[in-house]
């Protein structure tokens, strides 16, 4: 894979985590409060129907309980464990306990997909996380134990999601957009009934509350996921993982741009760093040789995608 073309599929991927960096101010300033099933519920279920009707096309065999398990952890149980952290952590905070993800990544390739730990990738988690905690973490910060687990649980579901989908790869003859139609619908499934039941309905929904619903649903799942899931079948896991930096450098851009929140030197420093996080990894991940990939359509021949073993 040539550098142009890692880079095109990286900017492509990259739309995912700044489209979800609005996640924050989307549930603070538009959805009910206090409802994190319900959010997670309204996020993943339209898309997902919208998809499959598009699509029409349904698992096979062993991908029925492939797509419950993916759709569980990329979307379902992440969703609502993002919204209960965006709840009760402010979202600088909710987004620097997220930002262990790529680290949770380097793990479980290195167990799953057998990829080498390289240290400029243990470099760039150390890089990137000192980045984001400068940029989003102020003396305002308070740290809820309810949400910091949450916001830990969360990136470690969508670490798990991450090498699954690679380990799996998709069926022979199915699209991208399938397979995110698959695993939105699945985690809605699994949300609905728990809302119902633990949550119920809100007494009344308001114009800012089906314009936040329609704004997570169309583009924070279907448009933003469908290029995730897309980044994810074309570059390694981890270059992949680490794009996830994106989202808090978005949130203080929004933050600044709609909220009026005042941008430091502190933070601008944090920023930067955290670009060159991401920016490390993309450098590095075209030498990346020969080594096993689950990133493949389940019948082709295995692509040689892994990061940071050589031929």
């Amino acid at each position: 894979m040539t550098r142009g073309r890692v880079a095109l599929d990286s900017l492509l991927t990259l739309i995912a985590p700044v489209v979800w960096g609005s996640t924050y101010i989307v549930t603070t300033e538009l959805l009910p409060p206090d409802r994190p099933l319900l959010a997670a519920a309204m996020r993943s279920l339209p898309a997902g129907l919208v998809l499959l009707a598009v699509c029409r096309v349904l698992p096979r065999g062993v991908w029925w309980w492939r797509v419950l398990i993916l759709g569980a952890l990329n979307m379902g149980v992440f969703f609502y464990l993002l919204f209960v952290a965006a709840y009760l952590l402010p979202g600088g905070v909710a987004a620097l306990v997220m930002s262990v993800q790529p680290m949770l990544v380097l793990v479980l390739a290195a167990l799953v997909l057998g990829n080498r730990v390289r240290p400029v990738h243990v470099l760039a988690c150390v890089l990137g996380v000192v980045g984001v905690g400068l940029l989003v973490v102020g003396p305002e910060a308070e740290l809820n134990p309810w949400g910091v687990l949450a916001g830990i649980a969360a990136a470690a579901c969508m670490a798990t999601g991450i090498v699954l989908t690679k380990h799996w790869g998709r069926p022979q003859g199915v699209g991208v957009l399938a397979m995110t139609g698959w695993q939105l619908t699945a985690a809605g499934l699994l949300l609905a009934p728990a809302t119902l039941v633990v949550e119920g309905l809100p007494a009344q929904i308001t114009g800012p509350n089906l314009a936040g619903f329609a704004y997570l649903s169309l583009v924070g799942a279907l448009l933003a996921y469908s290029l995730w899931l897309r980044g994810l079948d074309r570059l390694p896991a981890v270059t992949v993982s680490f794009l996830s930096f994106g989202s808090p450098l978005a949130a203080t851009v929004l933050g600044w741009a709609v909220l009026g929140e005042a941008l430091t030197p502190v933070q601008l420093a944090g920023a930067l760093i955290a670009v060159a996080a991401v920016s490390v990894v993309q450098v590095v991940a075209p030498r990346g040789g020969p080594a096993r990939s689950a990133g493949h359509r389940e019948g082709a021949p295995r692509e040689e995608a892994a990061v940071g073993t050589r031929g």
